[in-house]
């Protein structure tokens, strides 16, 4: 027998073991069931499988790729704030100061290493005749220029729910910590789309009586903060006070209908009453399915662990959530225009 393995066969054996005990150490990320998961995650009884429990968040931001019981929670409300955030880039390009800017500076970039003196004085020349015509436009205007700063509150409100509540979803599989702060997050992010979506038709209605103004808008404002404090208690996040929660939402909700009929009554005459009225309407649809889909949990509620993947009772709450966003968007452009022809 050849001395040398009796030295050499041992000291293989214990690499081998390393690195078998190095595999089976490695972390491997797999989805997990819901009887495995720990109770702070077990929210929704009827979703049987495919969690992710105690994830990194580079595991977790890379989830965005793979499919889990999350990935359509997550890409609903992304796809949402992407939307958004076109709508929100177009009308700024609508505003004259802000598409004067963006000219001046597109026509800044030279587009080749050939730029000469003749073509710097072209941009100069645009530029001031882009000016003058901004000028012009607002001092022959007999028509005060409408205050747009109400409708990007709503934009800026409805972009923040749907990305708060997008990142929410993808990352509260990171630990227990995060996932509390994350559902206050997201929670706040409701919470100020609701809010945001007075600013519009309250201001542009009672745009003549600023009385009115105030007392609509510091009212759900007073109600939104109130829901936000109240939310913020680790207790109120557990799916215990789930009812709770919708019940609060809900409330901020209806508190819309006193200046809503309010506003009824002031622009009863108003040709378009009957358009706003519709997307309003809408939108109130749209939100009220969502909060009876969330609270009720139908489909999976009657099949569970057929719909743990897709069409499950939360997803449809985001798809409902956007298409209410949208109805509102609608509404607040039919204001807008309105307003461009009827000053106090």
């Amino acid at each position: 027998m050849d001395p040398t393995k009796l030295i050499s066969e041992p000291v293989e054996t214990k690499k081998w073991e390393k690195r078998v005990g190095s595999a089976a150490a490695a972390p491997s990320y797999e989805l997990v069931s819901f009887k495995e998961l720990p109770e702070y995650m077990k929210d929704n009884e009827f979703i049987l499988n495919y969690y992710r429990v105690n994830w990194p968040l580079k595991e977790a931001f890379f989830s965005l790729f793979r499919w889990h019981n999350e990935t359509l929670n997550v890409w609903t409300h992304l796809l949402g704030f992407v939307l958004f955030l076109g709508l929100t880039l177009a009308n700024l390009i609508e505003v004259p100061q802000v598409s004067g800017l963006i000219a001046f500076f597109t026509r800044s970039f030279p587009m080749s290493g050939d730029i000469n003196v003749s073509q710097d004085l072209f941009v100069v020349s645009e530029l001031q005749r882009t000016t003058t015509n901004l000028i012009d436009l607002m001092s022959e205007s007999d028509v005060t220029p409408v205050t747009r700063w109400p409708f990007f509150v709503f934009l800026a409100g409805s972009m923040f729910c749907l990305l708060s509540s997008s990142i929410c979803h993808l990352f509260s599989c990171h630990s227990h910590h995060l996932s509390l702060s994350l559902l206050r997050l997201d929670f706040t992010g409701i919470t100020t789309m609701i809010i945001t979506s007075f600013f519009p038709p309250v201001y542009y209605v009672f745009q003549c009586d600023p009385k009115w103004q105030f007392i609509y808008l510091g009212g759900i404002t007073v109600l939104g903060m109130f829901t936000i404090i109240t939310m913020l208690s680790p207790a109120l996040s557990t799916k215990k006070f789930r009812g709770f929660r919708a019940l609060l939402f809900s409330s901020m909700a209806l508190f819309g209908i006193i200046p809503g009929f309010h506003a009824a009554i002031v622009n009863w005459s108003n040709p378009r009453r009957n358009v706003t009225l519709a997307y309003e309407s809408a939108m109130a649809m749209f939100y009220m399915m969502g909060t009876l889909f969330y609270v009720s949990r139908v489909p999976e509620r009657f099949k569970p662990g057929w719909f743990d993947l897709a069409g499950h009772s939360h997803q449809i709450f985001h798809v409902l959530v956007v298409m209410g966003a949208l109805a509102h968007y609608g509404a607040s452009l039919v204001f807008l225009d309105w307003r461009h022809g009827h000053s106090c």
